[in-house]
């Protein structure tokens, strides 16, 4: 009892009661000044963009053969039945303002034409609205006759239409960049109104994309997280025999036999069951860490093997594009870097079509220079990435030990500054050279030689000390 009473009690001292609330603000400032400050994640939706323009355009064209049975008038959901449901829904779509033949065929075009414009980035806030509004009627028109992915890629649309998701990889992103390369004059300095109506232009755009990015991504988290949810109670994902019935089932099977070759491995099918419920009941906890990255390639698994066994490749394909959101912006330029490495990888061996040479700048006269040296004995040739012109090996990969039949890079001025006018045999016989041509001799005699040899006659004084013959 002495004890607990000699005890001090612990309070807050007033400087660590008045840190607390500054603290919390400080944390709401700098959330508002990441959502108000610049677009988050602008390669995510451009990827989201393109690939659901990607997605529908094939769909439309996939569908092209039965559009009148789907969408047309001679649909058996007739426009009237269609518009008594969008009494009841509140649904609209732009498909039964006419029943006229040439009407829906005009629609249909300007379908295809708007998914394609909005796939290519042309005019973007524009066209991702019309996107939206055919995305909608498509459904709305033929609600019943669809499979679940079309909700999704309606969903998408309409998150997509408030975001700026022309800033990259589009029409709109390239016309920039030109119009900011062949600018002659600069823009004289705006004050004023006009200056506060930019600057609020500039946030509003900030706003509404951060916000659309951030639904799509909680839009994706609760699919995820309510799908395994509802997995977890039935009692054939628990046993693992879910796959086994889908498997099984006439209308999923778009190719019998494999579907049977896959039903025979019971063990797998089990392992498939319970991993697709802990993929989806744990998505949400692991996107903050380096752990969503195999979590997104096990589920890009699960989705192929969804639209391979079970028929449903529209639904596969806006899962597949969904999940691209929560890849980081560093991830998708990475991958630009490695597109363009590819790109140069024929003109740097030589097994593609050269470039101008107008492209050789002066930045680049060190390769200048090694190219304009005499190409003696077999010494191994690579191109210049900015040109493609043939320039003698150099770097780290030259100053390895030189095989038989291999000459490294010959580099006549340092030869001859560093001391090297020695030239000497393999016998041990040694002279002084009277000229460059000399050392030349010497360099290409003795490329192949012994490094031991070298290094003792180095020792007795027939090679200068502070000379690198390799």
């Amino acid at each position: 009892m002495e004890t607990e009473r000699s005890l001090p009690l612990c309070r807050r001292t007033p400087e660590a009661e008045a840190r607390a609330p500054r603290h919390v603000s400080e944390r709401i400032g700098a959330l508002l000044t990441v959502v108000t400050g610049r677009p988050v994640s602008l390669y995510a939706a451009a990827v989201l963009r393109i690939g659901y323009g990607l997605l529908y355009l094939v769909f439309l064209l996939r569908e092209f053969p039965h559009r009148d049975q789907i969408w047309g008038p001679g649909s058996p959901w007739t426009p009237e039945l269609a518009r008594q449901l969008f009494d009841q829904t509140g649904w609209a779509s732009i498909l039964t303002l006419s029943d006229s033949r040439a009407y829906f065929e005009s629609c249909y075009v300007l379908a295809l034409v708007t998914s394609a414009l909005f796939m290519v980035g042309w005019r973007t806030r524009a066209v991702s609205v019309l996107f939206a509004v055919v995305v909608a009627s498509f459904h709305s028109r033929a609600i019943f006759m669809t499979d679940g992915g079309d909700n999704l890629v309606l969903l998408m649309a309409v998150y997509l239409a408030f975001t700026a998701c022309g800033r990259r990889w589009s029409l709109d992103a390239r016309g920039t960049r030109l119009r900011a390369s062949t600018a002659k004059t600069t823009r004289p300095p705006v004050a004023g109104a006009a200056a506060g109506l930019r600057e609020t232009r500039r946030t509003l755009t900030s706003v509404l994309h951060n916000c659309g990015m951030f639904v799509i991504a909680a839009q994706v988290c609760f699919l995820y997280g309510s799908a395994g949810l509802y997995k977890v109670q039935g009692g054939t994902w628990g046993n693992g025999t879910a796959l086994h019935y889908v498997l099984n089932l006439d209308l999923f099977r778009p190719w019998p036999e494999l579907s049977l070759i896959a039903d025979e491995h019971d063990v797998l099918i089990a392992i498939a069951c319970y991993l697709t419920v802990l993929l989806q009941v744990a998505f949400p906890f692991v996107l903050f860490g380096r752990l969503k990255y195999p979590v997104l390639t096990m589920l890009l698994g699960m989705h192929l093997g969804i639209a391979v066994l079970m028929g449903l490749p529209l639904f596969s394909g806006a899962m597949i594009i969904a999940d691209a959101v929560f890849l980081p912006d560093r991830f998708y330029r990475s991958l630009g870097r490695l597109w363009q490495r590819i790109r140069r990888r024929p003109d740097a061996w030589g097994t593609g079509p050269r470039r101008a040479e107008s492209r050789h700048s002066c930045r680049h006269s060190p390769h200048r220079r090694a190219t304009e040296g005499p190409a003696v004995g077999r010494v191994p040739l690579r191109r210049n990435r900015c040109c493609g012109e043939a320039r003698p090996r150099a770097g780290r990969r030259a100053s390895r030990r030189p095989g038989p039949g291999w000459l490294p890079p010959l580099r006549w001025n340092a030869a001859r500054e560093s001391g090297c006018g020695d030239t000497m045999s393999v016998n041990g016989a040694s002279g002084k050279a009277s000229d460059g041509a000399s050392d030349r001799r010497w360099f290409i005699s003795h490329a192949g030689a012994d490094r031991a040899l070298i290094d003792r006659r180095r020792t007795q004084g027939g090679l200068p000390r502070r000379c690198t013959s390799w």
